[in-house]
């Protein structure tokens, strides 16, 4: 329990700094009133998000679970106004951490807002789902394959094996330089050939079950044997199977979207010696960097 207590206390500081700036005790209903510290007051709002963040956070949610955070604000408060007495709220580095956390609230705050008033339709889903489901038709494959360095070893494979057509396994996991899927024969499961690099892909979609590559196929990473096992037409989850996820995918790309048209509006200029990590480290680099 001594962990929980500190990690409130850690977790909570910041915040409740930024927030008491934000919440005036002049503005408090007596009724919204959990403490005061010193005359300031501590929101039984306030408390209630803290009791929320921790049930959320794994917390038990246990008859005393209120008190001990109303415990934990009255002392964080009374630490944060000792600090704020000796001025160390403004030390150049303290400032910095408060304006950034300052803006990281804010910044959340303003995603969930635009969450909230821009909900994603059934239709917006249902639309996502399609070009999915387009995007993913086809076949898949499941092959091994033999990776070595040079042609000339592929070519004395491909022999072996024309002579041992079993011996394929045996064959990857002595001569393969994939350590991935040497060990387990070269066995590469199933997978979508467009995920493949090209050449590789392309190979695979021009065998036929049961027999492997008579040429070696060379890419970038050497040379392959391939051999392939089966095929079979991709499996494509329901819409209720992934809806949750595709939600979320279109959060995510009106979100980004959002974004660029903010940061186009924008006028965002960047010292490219700070960007690099080279800073001026004297009066005259200063003055030289003004110029």
């Amino acid at each position: 329990m001594m962990f929980f207590q500190s990690r409130i206390l850690i977790v909570s500081a910041v915040s409740l700094m930024i927030l008491s700036a934000c919440n005036p005790t002049d503005k408090i209903q007596a009724t919204d009133v959990a403490a005061t510290v010193n005359g300031t007051i501590i929101s039984e709002s306030r408390v209630d998000m803290m009791v929320k963040q921790a049930i959320a956070e794994g917390q038990p949610d246990v008859p005393d679970l209120r008190k001990k955070i109303i415990d934990q604000l009255s002392m964080q408060l009374l630490i944060s106004q000792e600090a704020t007495r000796k001025g160390i709220d403004k030390k150049p580095e303290i400032s910095e951490q408060l304006e950034l956390a300052r803006q990281s609230i804010l910044a959340n705050a303003f995603v969930q807002d635009y969450l909230r008033n821009n909900p994603v339709s059934d239709d917006m889903v249902k639309e996502e789902y399609e070009k999915v489901k387009a995007q993913m038709s086809g076949k898949e494959y499941k092959a091994r394959h033999i990776l070595v360095e040079t042609e000339a070893e592929a070519k004395e494979v491909i022999a072996k094996l024309r002579k041992d057509p079993t011996g394929f396994e045996k064959l990857a996991m002595e001569k393969s330089k994939d350590f991935g899927s040497k060990v387990n024969g070269g066995n590469l499961g199933w997978f979508d050939p467009r995920a493949m690099i090209q050449e590789f892909g392309t190979a695979v979609e021009n065998l036929t079950k049961g027999n492997f590559s008579e040429k070696p196929v060379k890419t970038d990473f050497g040379f392959h044997v391939i051999l392939l096992e089966d095929t079979r037409e991709k499996i494509i989850p329901a819409l209720d199977q992934v809806k949750s996820s595709l939600t979320q995918k279109i959060q995510q790309q009106n979100m980004n979207e959002l974004f660029e048209v903010l940061k186009a509006k924008a006028k965002i200029e960047i010292n490219q010696l700070a960007a690099s990590g080279v800073l001026p480290t004297s009066e005259s680099e200063m003055t030289e960097l003004g110029k």
